[in-house]
């Protein structure tokens, strides 16, 4: 029997939506406004209006709770596969180039949020 992926996965995901706006990085403007459905220090996955190319890299602003401005990552598209014909798509990212504090900031809202729901399960 082999694992499930999320067993497989290296960092804590949590499945939450959070604001974030993104474009092609090598482009200047363009950017969309989407959602997450779940993040963690390692990757996202977003709702985009159009599908990506794995490998396309993307300049993300995702606003986090413990954060006054939004936070700046870089991810690469590992795959975007069509949701609503022509309209939605599923898009993950590997996120990269992450500095330490930007990463302790994603684990810290990460932890919060599992542990948060932990305790409202339990009530």
């Amino acid at each position: 029997m082999s694992p499930k992926k999320s067993e497989r996965r290296k960092h804590l995901r949590l499945d939450k939506t959070f604001i974030v706006s993104y474009r092609i990085y090598a482009e200047a403007d363009n950017y969309d406004l989407t959602q997450t459905k779940n993040i963690s220090v390692g990757g996202m996955l977003l709702t985009t209006n159009r599908l990506f190319r794995p490998g396309t890299v993307l300049s993300i602003d995702i606003r986090l709770p413990f954060l006054m401005e939004p936070l700046n990552l870089k991810g690469r598209v590992i795959e975007s596969k069509e949701v609503a014909r022509h309209l939605i798509y599923d898009t993950h990212l590997e996120v990269f180039d992450v500095d330490i504090d930007s990463k302790e900031t994603i684990n810290k809202t990460v932890v919060y949020n599992l542990k948060k729901r932990i305790i409202e399960e339990g009530k």
